[in-house]
């Protein structure tokens, strides 16, 4: 992620030299790196302001403040992971539109929650306009030894997620993973009756979901902060899940959509394995940015 932006960060300061021509130059990477051009203008004003203030004139120094203006924009205050209900089920909800990895993030978190901390998992086929999703969920299911909650392709996916979490309380499963369908944000319909699935899952669990997880892909661009924008609307976003950061030069958005919604960055995927999911840590991430 944002290899390409580095390498060019690295040209630049290589010159020895900080003046407007670094500026235009870092501008212009991060818009390639699809950063908002609201962020980058920002970072950049930071970075002016620094160099005045703490008379910057060494590369390595000019580096350093651009690692933590990127990291800062991730703060979030108190503990960014995921959060875990004192009473069981814990439920999670999906959301996302099609192709981001939705399906494949819910595996990789079942994953780590039956493996790493030997949890009892259910999840919840509600994506039912796609019989393939539910397929695949059942053989993610199998091959992770969890249970699962389904119906036919084109049942109410609001039903299936209230079974899902009544079975959850029945057989003592500590979390629900609930998929949902690829809604498409333009499609006013469609998110209406996203809207419809959450306030089913709150009539179930007598509480709102623990935590309503919108999975972006690290290659979707400016798109990303629209499709946020919606999702949060309706659906009541609480974290983000960035997928298919492996092998992208892309990603830059990423600032942006946190910037405009301020909701925390959960969990990040950076390979096609099912334990290729990793909790996202401002600082590890940012400096990432800057190694060889």
């Amino acid at each position: 992620m944002f290899k390409k932006l580095m390498e060019n960060v690295d040209r630049m300061l290589g010159r020895g030299v900080i003046d407007e021509d670094f500026y235009e130059e870092l501008e212009e990477a991060l818009l390639q790196a699809d950063t908002h051009i609201e962020v980058a203008t920002q970072i950049l004003a930071e970075l002016r302001q620094a160099v005045r203030d703490e008379k910057i004139t060494e590369p390595g120094a000019m580096k350093a403040r651009l690692e933590k203006a990127i990291a800062d924009r991730f703060r979030v205050q108190g503990d960014s992971g995921l959060i875990v209900s004192d009473v069981n089920p814990t439920v999670y909800l999906f959301v996302g539109v099609n192709g981001v990895g939705k399906t494949t993030s819910i595996a990789k978190l079942a994953h780590l929650l039956v493996n790493k901390y030997q949890a009892k998992v259910l999840m919840a086929a509600g994506d039912t306009f796609r019989a393939a999703a539910i397929e695949q969920l059942e053989t993610w299911a199998t091959r992770i030894g969890c249970d699962i909650v389904k119906a036919q392709p084109g049942s109410d996916s609001a039903t299936v997620l209230f079974d899902a979490i009544n079975a959850a309380k029945a057989r003592g499963a500590e979390f629900v993973l609930c998929d949902t369908a690829g809604r498409q944000h333009s499609k006013a319909n469609l998110m209406a009756e996203l809207e419809k699935v959450a306030r089913v899952t709150q009539k179930a669990l007598g509480r709102k979901p623990d935590e309503v997880l919108l999975v972006l892909d690290a290659n979707t661009g400016q798109n990303a902060i629209r499709q946020a924008e919606e999702f949060t609307k309706v659906a009541g976003v609480t974290g983000l899940i960035l997928t298919k950061l492996d092998g992208t030069a892309k990603g830059g958005a990423l600032i942006g959509v946190y910037e405009r919604l301020k909701v925390p960055v959960k969990l990040i995927g950076v390979g096609e394995k099912v334990g290729d999911l990793k909790d996202f840590k401002p600082a590890e991430f940012a400096a990432g940015l800057f190694e060889n």
